[in-house]
């Protein structure tokens, strides 16, 4: 079976299929923020999504981080070192790209298992 979760017409926000939540990409709401500011908006999307899973940050296997300028990534890393639970730190990708919305400086996909 497989759950998903904020369905509309062309994605789901999480879909949930032997124990695995698959997250949809997240993304600040409030453009206007700095880096910090729109990365501490993603984390907070994901830890809600997780929520309804049930699970959390602990259980984060993968993260997949999108940055629209590489020059971001101190500023992403200091938002995300106090956001990531010590000793449960998932492998982790960061790139540069060309996102959806030119006011994004961020996107981060997870995967993450529900116990």
């Amino acid at each position: 079976m497989i759950e998903r979760f904020d369905t509309g017409p062309r994605m789901s926000e999480m879909t949930i299929h032997h124990g695995v939540a698959y997250l949809a990409g997240q993304v600040p709401e409030d453009t206007s923020a700095d880096i910090v500011g729109q990365t501490e908006q993603v984390l907070q999307a994901i830890d809600d999504l997780l929520r309804l899973a049930p699970t959390d940050k602990s259980h984060i296997l993968r993260a997949e981080i999108f940055l629209a300028d590489m020059a971001d990534f101190a500023g992403m890393n200091q938002a995300w070192d106090k956001w990531v639970p010590e000793g449960a730190t998932p492998a982790r990708a960061t790139v540069q790209a060309k996102l959806a919305n030119p006011a994004w400086k961020i996107e981060i996909v997870v995967t993450a298992a529900v116990p």
